[in-house]
């Protein structure tokens, strides 16, 4: 029998249970990106995985055409664990100026309309209230800070927008993620480039004030490499990009060489490509470990192509010590899938201005874009 003391203390004790307050978003207990860990990091202290050209999926529906660079479309990779998530905007036809998501020409891969894909974030971001998302938009048409802004306020992502108190921001300068979510101001947005400035929407950051990259266009192994490529103020020197406080995006995708000059995103190699081993020569494991040695810290962001082969997300958790704590991350098949057709490649000649070339039944597309 219970003592009329003991009754009265637990009386108390479950009364204050039922009436407490919601366990706040800074307990270790709520995970941000997948992670408690990383809650308490800055945004600039932390390895996000990107997608690289998001939005063009190679699947059954297209075939499994080649001009595609991932299996799962962008809310499958975001549910996945992917934190960027990049893609090229051009005009949708010579004579229909609308922005569309496309792998380089509109005529060789079209997405759809960017307020449609920037909608589909934003529904996402509203159903996972703990994460912070990077997009990176690829600014094929020079479409000015107004333009863009019209497409992101017509999507409804402007509500979850970032804009840092001053830009370009060192990467030791970010808020936290809780800090991030909190204000729930969990969308950051770069953009390569803007031609303007971007006093109408301050939240479009002009990527290469506060980011570099190193080379892109990779055909072997043996060239990926940590030096700077991008933008020209940092390139070809790690000293000069670690004092420039800009944040470390880090390229590693493969592109395969065709006849007559064509190239496409390599999915044979994707396995190599993005195998978290860090003794395999070309692998994402072992070029993000080269990388954080030689520049002395990770890098912020790792973009790749079918992300979820490798896995590519085993490296980034590595490199953010994230092991046994992963919350809320939803598992794919890390199969490559089968290409039982082929279809239009990609060119990546960077430097010339983009002309699509029909040979054959690929199309070679001379351009500047990742």
């Amino acid at each position: 029998m219970l003592s009329l003391l003991q009754i009265t203390v637990l009386g108390s004790l479950l009364w204050q249970s039922a009436n407490a307050r919601p366990q706040s978003s800074t307990s270790t207990s709520t995970a941000c990106n997948n992670s408690p860990a990383l809650c308490s990091r800055g945004y600039g202290n932390i390895t996000h995985l990107g997608a690289h050209d998001s939005p063009f999926v190679s699947n059954s529906s297209n075939r499994y055409t080649s001009s595609g660079n991932q299996f799962f479309n962008s809310t499958t990779q975001l549910d996945a664990g992917v934190r960027l998530l990049s893609a090229q905007i051009h005009s949708a036809s010579s004579t229909d100026p609308s922005l569309h998501l496309c792998h380089s020409d509109c005529a060789l891969y079209d997405a759809g309309p960017l307020t449609t894909w920037l909608a589909s974030i934003s529904t996402w971001l509203d159903d996972n209230p703990y994460d912070v998302v990077t997009i990176l938009l690829v600014n094929s048409v020079n479409a000015d800070a107004t333009t863009l802004a019209t497409q992101f306020s017509s999507s409804g992502i402007t509500k979850h927008a970032y804009t840092p108190a001053t830009v370009p921001t060192s990467a030791a300068g970010w808020p936290t993620l809780q800090t991030l979510i909190t204000a729930n101001t969990r969308l950051i947005t770069f953009v390569a480039s803007m031609p303007s400035g971007n006093a109408a929407a301050p939240y479009l950051l002009d990527e290469f004030a506060s980011v570099w990259e190193n080379p892109y266009d990779n055909t072997s192994p043996s060239n990926f490499t940590c030096i700077p490529d991008r933008p020209a103020t940092v390139k070809g020197s790690l000293t000069t990009a670690k004092t420039s406080g800009k944040l470390f995006l880090m390229n590693h995708f493969l592109y395969l060489s065709q006849l007559f000059g064509i190239q496409s995103p390599n999915v044979d190699a994707a396995s190599t490509t993005n195998s978290p081993d860090t003794t395999l020569a070309g692998s994402l494991g072992n070029a993000a470990s080269t990388c954080t040695t030689q520049y002395g810290s990770a890098p912020n962001f790792i973009l790749v192509d079918w992300f979820n082969v490798g896995p590519a997300i085993a490296t980034v958790d590595r490199l953010n010590g994230v092991t046994d704590n992963v919350s809320g991350r939803k598992s794919v098949s890390t199969a490559i899938m089968s290409q039982t057709f082929q279809g239009a490649a990609v060119g990546v000649d960077r430097g010339r201005s983009a002309a699509a070339l029909v040979v054959g039944f690929g199309v070679a597309v001379l351009a500047g874009w990742i």
